[in-house]
């Protein structure tokens, strides 16, 4: 949570090649990793593949071109020690066997860490794979699972090459072009994590585009066939990156640069394996319910396998799925579904790839491909996803013609998914279809699954030998926002699109002055689609072509509450990242730089003016807890909430939170003179915790958060006031989502004695509960969504228990709802309880009239609330007997629809989970 230190980011160090006798590539792919070679002093400049030795099969080992990036979770003595050194530290199997292995078992299988890499809605660092495994398999962080896939990448490499450690190699990883910063810094740190801390990022499509030219040298300008503009559609496993790439004649080689790269799409073969999946399913249950996610996980394993074999020139007719059952209680034995040659091509030539029109983009509407906790695009189509790339790149295509079409005149395809020919055909007939009838020039690549990691090396020997390579620099252009009111947002722009690496931009004309000693934040968005843009440019912001940035923030080391003036740089990196520094004006060009928070859960975008009246609000604030206020009337503190409402000419419930913000900085710096009365603890509690609710949501509430935590070790001063202890734990409830794990159990340890019906019927307990509030204390108890999944079972179990009998307050059922959410407030996907156990107590709260007691069919709501994640959903079937009794209770529409559809919630809705209104204007994501 805290704010990050003054450190640089990493950058490439360009080695020696008398140190670095290889060039390697490395594809860390969703579905495969990949790695090539070359030697450094090789006149001929001959590329390798570097087969990856993997276990195969249990106890037998072979060098294989592709490593699967998976890993299998063995149970414990499944697998003999004798596995040696192709076992990951953690006792993970990786590649082919685990492969072969999670296909016949259930829950054990680590798939698509890339993927994870770039989901917000889940900590990276946090040991959540396999997803939706039960407690009794170990878990790894999609952080670590990538990790270890370049861990035993490295072991095998200096295995072969004792002498040549890879960590002293010219090294360059390719990540998606659609990967924002975040992504791409948390691939650095999986290299950190391996043991390869230079490394340098290249975009997979310019990889494809460099094997590619590379295989042509020599005969660039005659393969090109005179096009001007070509589309690098990469369909990997878990994603589709689309790239265009100009193309320019002149005297010698034809010059390449990349003019345009789409966003962030999740959606690849690994989603047409999941269609497949669906069709077998249907056809394996019959009647019955759904496949349990480790089920379906197995499945998909299968299908995987049916897919490419049904995809290829030679298939056959149809091709068997079976689900081992295992003695599961879902389908008894096992069972098989067969899968057809047409089926199978229909579905990813029909579903993925169909012929439709330039105008038809893609529907933004959510989709029911959803599974295993991630967000797949919401519209299925490719082709409309392609569509829509070339719609925002317009103008750059147009010049890049020189007509009026925008459709590019040359095709590079990459992905193991066109392997298939025809897939291959497909996109070269949809082209052919925007260019009315004119077949583009479709250029060859023979290896779809190793040219990635072929021109990483490709790249690294043109960047060495300064030869022919593909311009265009930074694929985006980048902007820091300045605070505007209303929907009229203004950005400047700090870096524009095709800057070249190495180049600084410093933001002339618009200085900072910055405080020393305490956070600061940027606030920056980027945009990749047309737009001519220069540095320092002000343009109008809209959420259809600027994408929001993870926050940006920074404590600058000096004299506390000093202030510098600076002014900001950027630059893009050689390492091929976006580095933003302050730079001190006072001559001595002092550097700070300024770091990325890696992904937090939900952001917001409040754009909201200041008062005028800010500064006299805040003296009121400072005459109550300042150094002075004993000098202040003492009647001063028992009025100052309706001083504060007159002074801002609004009721709280109207504040904005950038006001409350700036409150809460008041507040926070008068921390020290809350003990001075019970009057002035009470009050200070009560306003901190108003003023900073939910916890996070605006930028550096993780640094408030933190200062107010500081304060829990203290406890309250006045011990003997009940409401200063009401006003304590509402603080807590208020600011919980801010609150790390550690905060939250530490929390739950303090107040779990009083819940547990056991512990608080003994009589110094039972005493302390009349003055600390029992009601305050469940509150915050059912807030705290980052407790350990045990501790919140156990949280559940105690508040039935106490409902079971008379006297135990509403409130009860409203926080045992809460603590069994499908989809929390603001914790993470992996710490909701299990489907099971909320299944069982829906079992119970169905045995409740909801007509006289309606918190009940609201818990039942959030119990049942439909989430579309196989993990987290409940059963079909008892869904429908929630909504069915919700109905028969005429309870409100929208807790009906929440059970029946995936439904994002109102203002009204989120002010009944968060249990009060949220600031106004604070937009959670």
């Amino acid at each position: 949570m805290a704010v990050p230190a003054a450190t640089h980011q990493p950058e490439l160090t360009i080695l020696n090649t008398s140190a670095s006798q290889y060039l390697v590539g490395i594809d860390l792919g969703t579905t495969h990793t990949v790695v090539a070679y070359a030697a450094a002093g090789d006149p001929q400049k001959t590329i390798r593949l570097f087969e990856i030795p993997q276990m195969t099969a249990p106890g037998e080992v072979a060098a294989k071109p592709l490593l699967p990036s998976v890993r299998y979770h063995p149970a414990p003595g499944e697998l003999s020690a004798g596995a040696g050194f192709l076992l990951a530290e953690d006792g993970a199997v990786l590649g082919e066997a685990a492969r072969v292995l999670g296909a016949k078992s259930q829950g054990r299988l680590v798939t698509s860490a890339k993927s994870w890499l770039s989901h917000t809605a889940v900590d990276h660092t946090a040991p959540i794979l396999p997803w939706g495994s039960d407690e009794s398999v170990f878990k790894v962080s999609p952080l670590a699972a990538s990790a270890s896939y370049l861990q035993h990448v490295r072991t095998v490499w200096e295995q072969r090459f004792p002498d040549a450690p890879l960590a002293r190699q010219i090294i360059v990883v390719t990540v998606p072009a659609s990967f924002d910063e975040s992504a791409r810094s948390l691939t650095l740190e999986a290299a950190k994590l391996a043991g390869l801390a230079d490394v340098r990022l290249l975009e997979e499509p310019q990889a494809v585009c460099y094997d590619w030219l590379r295989r042509h040298a020599g005969s660039i300008e005659p393969s090109l066939a005179g096009s001007r503009l070509m589309l690098v559609c990469d369909v990997g496993g878990g994603t589709t990156d689309l790239t265009l790439i100009k193309i320019e004649y002149g005297a010698g080689e034809p010059q390449l640069t990349r003019i345009g790269v789409g966003d962030h799409l999740m959606l690849g073969g690994d989603n047409i394996d999941l269609a497949l999946a669906h069709l077998a399913e249907n056809r394996l249950r019959g009647a019955e319910r759904k496949l349990s996610s480790a089920d379906l996980a197995q499945l998909l394993e299968q299908c995987r396998i049916a897919k490419e074999r049904l995809l290829a020139d030679d298939a056959p007719e149809q091709v068997a799925v079976t689900l081992l059952g295992g003695g599961s209680k879902l389908i008894g034995g096992s069972k098989s579904a067969a899968l057809s040659r047409e089926e199978v091509r229909q579905i990813a030539l029909d579903g993925f790839l169909p012929l439709s029109g330039l105008q038809e983009l893609p529907d933004k509407k959510r989709s029911g491909v959803v599974e295993f906790g991630l967000p797949y695009a919401a519209e299925p189509a490719i082709s409309k996803h392609i569509a829509g790339f070339l719609q925002s790149h317009a103008h750059a295509a147009q010049q890049a013609l020189g007509e009026s079409g925008i459709v590019p005149d040359a095709l590079l395809l990459n992905g193991g998914v066109f392997r298939s020919r025809a897939l291959v055909q497909r996109v070269t007939a949809l082209l052919s279809a925007w260019r009315g009838g004119r077949a583009p020039t479709v250029l060859d690549n023979p290896d779809p699954e190793l040219a990635v990691a072929y021109g990483a090396v490709s790249y690294a020997i043109a960047r060495r030998d300064k030869k022919l390579r593909i311009g265009g620099g930074a694929a985006r252009s980048y902007f820091l926002l300045i605070d505007g009111a209303g929907e009229n947002r203004r950005g400047v722009c700090i870096l524009p699109k095709g800057s070249e690496e190495g180049h600084e931009l410093l933001l002339a004309g618009r200085h900072f002055a910055l405080r020393v000693g305490q956070p600061v934040r940027f606030h920056l968005l980027s945009a990749s689609g047309d737009g001519d843009y220069r540095s320092g440019d002000l343009v109008e912001l809209d959420d259809d072509r600027f994408h929001s940035l993870p926050p940006l923030a920074v404590a600058f080391e000096g004299q506390q509450k000093a202030e510098v003036a600076v002014q900001l740089s950027a630059t893009y990196t050689e390492v091929g990242t976006l580095r933003l520094q302050c730079v001190a004006l006072d001559g001595e060009g002092q550097r700070w730089d300024v770091e990325f928070q890696i992904r937090k859960a939900k952001s917001a975008l409040v754009n909201a003016d200041l008062p005028a009246q800010l500064p006299q609000a805040v003296e009121k604030i400072q005459a109550v807890f300042g150094a002075k206020s004993k000098q202040v009337d003492p009647q001063a503190v028992k009025i100052l909430r309706a001083d504060l409402e007159k002074v801002l000419a609004a009721p709280r419930g109207d504040w904005q939170t950038p006001l409350l913000r700036e409150l809460c900085n008041a507040l926070l710096d008068g921390s020290k003179y809350r003990r001075r009365s019970e009057q002035h603890e009470r009050l200070w509690f009560s306003l901190a915790g108003f003023c900073l609710r939910p916890g996070f949501g605006y930028p550096l509430d993780d640094w408030r958060v933190e200062q107010l935590w500081k304060l829990y070790p203290e406890g309250l001063q006045f011990v003997n006031e009940k409401q200063n202890w009401a006003e304590w734990w509402t603080c807590w409830r208020r600011v919980a989502g801010g609150l790390p794990a550690e905060a939250q159990q530490r929390i739950f340890n303090d107040i779990g004695k009083f819940i547990n019906p056991a512990s608080a019927r003994q009589p110094g307990l039972a005493k302390q509960i009349a003055t600390r509030g029992y009601e305050d204390m469940l509150r915050l108890a059912a807030s705290l969504e980052r407790l350990a999944v045990a501790d919140k079972l156990q949280l559940g179990e105690w508040l039935l228990k106490r409902l079971a009998k008379a006297g135990e307050p509403e409130q009860s059922w409203w926080a045992l709802g809460r603590i069994g959410a499908r989809i929390l407030f603001h914790g993470n996907n992996h710490d909701v309880i299990p489907p099971t156990q909320a299944a069982a107590w829906l079992q119970q709260l169905l045995a409740v009239d909801w007509k006289k007691q309606a918190q009940a069919g609201f818990a039942a709501t959030l119990l049942a609330r439909r989430c579309d994640d196989r993990v987290r959903d409940i059963d079909d079937a008892l869904r429908q007997q929630v909504l069915e009794k919700l109905k028969q209770a005429k309870a409100p529409a929208s807790w009906q629809e929440m059970v029946a559809e995936y439904k994002v919630l109102d203002e009204s809705q989120e002010k009944q989970i968060f249990g009060e209104a949220l600031p106004p204007g604070l937009r959670l994501i």
